[in-house]
């Protein structure tokens, strides 16, 4: 049955009460409350009506100053490259990467930097015994850092131990697979025990500000195991990249609230652990000494950084009826089919009776739609066989019409490839780029370039 409500109302501020009292609670009057007559509400409404029972929130404006974030530099300089200056006081990041791939060392080398600069470090291994992390730690050198070392699964006993002391500027959980919370059913690693165990670890960052790091596993894809709703939960999200049987990494930043996204850091593996690459540009362009066909230099960007890498491309005349073969490798092979219907269809040239083989040297991924020019180039240099100089750079978007477009950052990719002996451009027409030094060749169309390059 419905029963009508009492509320009290400040004549002064408008604040509702369900008592009265003699002083109001928000403007801070006194013999302001009366009582006013509400609606009459069922017990259900009373119950589940969410407009009121609750606490008022504080609103803020857009114009209000704010603090930037304090850093907390790792003194690696590519891992604060792809952090954005380094960890943040209270943040949540969540690392990934095949096995084996050196997570763990990069980790316990920024570690082992920030617990010698004076900084209170924890490395809770699930996976490992402390000893086994110690020895690690020894063998890169690291064996005199102040890092303190713990082997535990369960999130009730870490958070108990880092609660009832000071807690930790940062803290490493290696990995999250392998925490278990006795508040969730389960065995380690489900679905439900990842999310209830990253929930309280990064609750715990938020309330203590200290920067959390999770280690996660990858499934085969390469993708982050575990729920989706993990990577929204945290702060920033990582990506240990590179194949085993080549030298370098490549953490790359896919999430990051408190810098850019894109960023990557690149790395060797080295007998004493990961060593920073200032110039990633030499690990992917091999020896020029003298021209070769089908090889040409592109001015990838990786966020705010230009790596000169060199594509590489062959074509092989086939007998008439083979079925020809497209094989890609670093590159998206819908743009390269895509890049062979605008040469056949715009240009008149015919890969038709002829494999095709792409990749990109040294073991490198391009994303970059600036990347289709140098295909391009690459192709019809081996095609032709006719070598593109050495001392130039290609790379602007092509679409299906045969228009060159411009892409982004011009200036940045042309300045690279200056520092580096580079002393042309070939590259769209509509691009607007400051002087560089270099010798600049624009083209409006993909057929003038397809001619500048044949000698027509």
């Amino acid at each position: 049955m419905a029963k009508s409500r009492k509320r009290y109302v400040c004549q002064a501020c408008g604040s509702v009460t369900a008592q009265w009292a003699g002083q109001c609670g928000d403007c801070g009057d006194w013999n302001t409350l009366v009582e006013e007559a509400s609606a009459a509400a069922t017990p259900f409404q009373a119950k589940h009506n969410l407009q009121s029972g609750g606490r008022a929130i504080l609103l803020s404006g857009l114009n209000t100053d704010v603090a930037l974030p304090d850093r907390m530099a790792t003194g690696i300089a590519e891992l604060d490259r792809a952090l954005g200056g380094g960890f943040v006081e209270g943040s949540a990041t969540l690392i990934g990467g095949d096995p084996g791939i050196g997570k763990s060392t990069l980790l316990l080398q920024a570690t082992a930097k920030l617990a010698l600069a004076g900084k209170r470090v924890a490395y809770v291994s699930g996976e490992e015994a402390a000893d086994q992390v110690r020895l690690r730690a020894r063998r890169l050198g690291l064996g005199q850092a102040p890092v303190q070392l713990a082997a535990a699964t369960s999130v009730r006993d870490i958070l108990t131990t880092f609660g009832t002391t000071s807690p930790p500027d940062l803290l490493v959980i290696d990995s999250i697979q392998t925490m278990h919370s006795d508040l969730i059913e389960g065995a380690p690693g489900t679905v439900s025990q990842v999310r209830a165990s990253a929930g309280e670890l990064i609750r715990f960052a938020k309330e203590r500000g200290t920067a959390v790091v999770l280690v996660g596993h990858v499934t085969k894809d390469g993708s982050l195991a575990g729920p989706r709703v993990m990577e929204h939960m945290v702060d920033t999200v990582l990506a240990f990249e590179g194949e085993r049987s080549h030298q370098y990494r490549i953490l790359r930043a896919i999430k990051n609230r408190f810098g850019g996204t894109d960023e990557i850091g690149v790395f060797s593996m080295e007998t004493q652990g990961l060593s920073e690459i200032a110039n990633p540009s030499s690990l992917f362009l091999t020896s020029r000494d003298e021209g070769v066909t089908g090889t040409v230099v592109f001015p990838a960007l990786e966020g705010t950084r230009p790596v000169l890498v060199e594509v590489q491309a062959l074509t092989v005349r086939l007998a008439s009826g083979a079925t020809p073969r497209r094989a890609v490798v670093g590159w998206d092979s819908g743009r390269l089919a895509m890049i062979l219907a605008v040469l056949e269809a715009r240009c008149g040239l015919s890969f038709s009776t002829a494999e095709v083989y792409l990749n990109i040297a040294g073991g490198y991924r391009v994303s970059d739609p600036a990347a289709d020019m140098a295909v391009a180039a690459a192709l019809v240099s081996a095609m032709s066989e006719r070598p593109v100089p050495i001392d130039a750079i290609a790379f602007g978007e092509v679409a299906l019409s045969g228009e060159v477009r411009p892409v982004a950052h011009a200036s940045l990719r042309l300045k690279e490839a200056g520092k580096l002996g580079f002393a042309r451009a070939l590259l769209p027409s509509a691009q607007g780029v400051e002087d560089a030094g270099l010798k600049l060749q624009s083209f409006r169309t993909l057929g003038a370039f397809v001619d500048h390059l044949l000698g027509r």
